[in-house]
């Protein structure tokens, strides 16, 4: 009898590049890259963040260049990508938000939480998915979603227009670019800590109002998303595209 052989979740040889990765959940997500062994580069707005981050993953072994890249910029990010190897793997991981009651958002709310969220995004993965496809290698989109991708929130309306649009945005990913090797998934988070959200959990009722939602009932960790990024980014996942991984203590299920 000849047995089935699980499927690598190594990333040897493969490059790899994560957007907003200077800290939180994108340096986190560059970092299991790298320990895969993947070729990372990490790209921010922050030169010295985004350097200080590639330097503490190559203390630890990895294979991980910083770039200062503003993802916002079109023709920058096209530029980007023009200038480098094609990547294998990309993590759409820059976002942000400006939690506020629907009525109170601004045209420039809206601009700067969906141009960042939903329209980097694409812009980001289609100048990655033209070299791949230019040059005939397969590889694989994971795209930094939200629980709030797939429900409502008090005061997320903006967060959760971007992230419910990139919910779509990869599925039709998924159809374009399956019949060139090329994936496209979501990781949907629920609430992690991070720099940027540890001040919301500085909130006790809005601290417990999350907890109460999380069923296995603690606030979600960086490492929570690691292996859940390799697997979507490997071989192991070779028959998985257009779907989202949710990553929310069972805040979704009921």
């Amino acid at each position: 009898m000849t047995l089935p052989r699980t499927p690598s979740f190594r990333l040897d040889g493969r490059r790899a590049l994560v957007t907003g990765a200077g800290r939180g959940i994108g340096l986190a997500l560059a970092a299991a890259l790298a320990e895969a062994g993947a070729q990372t580069v990490l790209v921010a707005r922050s030169a010295d963040e985004v350097a200080a981050a590639a330097n503490a993953i190559r203390d630890a072994g990895g294979d991980a260049t910083g770039v200062a890249l503003d993802v916002t910029d079109v023709d920058a990010v096209r530029g980007f990508f023009d200038d480098r190897d094609t990547f294998h793997v990309l993590v759409n991981n820059a976002g942000t938000n400006r939690p506020m009651p629907m009525q109170q958002a601004e045209p420039e709310d809206f601009d700067a939480v969906l141009g960042l969220n939903l329209r980097s995004a694409f812009f980001v993965a289609q100048a990655c998915a033209r070299r791949m496809i230019a040059e005939g290698i397969p590889g694989s989109l994971v795209h930094i979603g939200s629980q709030m991708g797939h429900v409502g929130g008090p005061n997320r309306s903006l967060y959760c227009a971007s992230k419910w649009g990139m919910e779509g945005m990869s599925k039709a990913f998924a159809l374009d670019l399956a019949p060139h090797g090329i994936r496209s998934n979501v990781i949907a988070p629920t609430f992690i800590e991070t720099p940027l959200t540890r001040p919301f959990f500085e909130d006790a009722a809005f601290r417990q109002s999350v907890l109460g939602k999380i069923k296995l009932g603690r606030i979600g960790r960086v490492e929570d998303l690691m292996g859940a990024l390799l697997y979507l980014a490997s071989d192991a996942a070779s028959l998985v595209t257009g779907t989202s991984l949710v990553v929310d203590g069972g805040w979704t299920a009921e």
